[in-house]
């Protein structure tokens, strides 16, 4: 979001809020203590104004979640010729 910011000719910024990978409770805002600076107005996300990137990060959260945590392993993704579109 912050190189968006400076850079004039971006076209989209994607953002893995409620996309199809985030299960299990899991997702953007999962790890943070500002999830405000996600949120979207009039198709926009405010720039950030908070030190470094302007994510506080719940450390004590993402140390919770990664007891006993088994390594994600991409499903992988094929096309319906069988191609591999992503892995």
């Amino acid at each position: 979001m912050q190189v968006d910011a400076a850079t004039p000719n971006f076209a989209i910024q994607e953002m893995s809020l409620g996309i199809h990978y985030n299960v299990g409770g899991y997702d953007l805002l999962s790890y943070i203590k500002n999830p405000e600076i996600w949120d979207v107005e009039n198709g926009y996300v405010n720039l950030m104004t908070g030190p470094g990137l302007g994510i506080e990060i719940d450390e004590e959260r993402v140390l919770e979640a990664s007891k006993n945590a088994e390594p994600w392993v991409s499903p992988g993704f094929t096309g319906p010729g069988g191609e591999i579109r992503e892995w």
